[in-house]
């Protein structure tokens, strides 16, 4: 059950890199509207996603449970936060 949650995870999280790259690509075209939520976005990455990854290749598998529904819920965020990006760049 765990594996599979975790390559649910590593499946959400590797679309969610590469939109992150699309959009990095694309925000010089984006309106400013769009630009405040990228920054926004962009610190949740870096100050959440990030750690909680590395918290979790350190930690045991079991004992990273906690985080690893953290970081599922702050990846959904910034997966909708994307979404909307994507809408101010149509």
């Amino acid at each position: 059950m765990m594996r599979d949650d975790k390559d649910a995870l590593d499946e959400l999280l590797d679309g969610l890199k590469q939109q992150r790259d699309e959009l990095r690509v694309q925000m010089h075209l984006a309106k400013l509207e769009a630009q405040e939520e990228w920054e926004e976005i962009e610190k949740k990455w870096d100050h959440e996603v990030k750690p909680k990854l590395d918290a979790i290749q350190d930690d045991t598998m079991e004992s990273s449970k906690n985080i690893f529904n953290s970081l599922r819920s702050i990846a959904e965020e910034i997966e909708n936060g994307y979404n909307r990006i994507k809408k101010h760049l149509e």
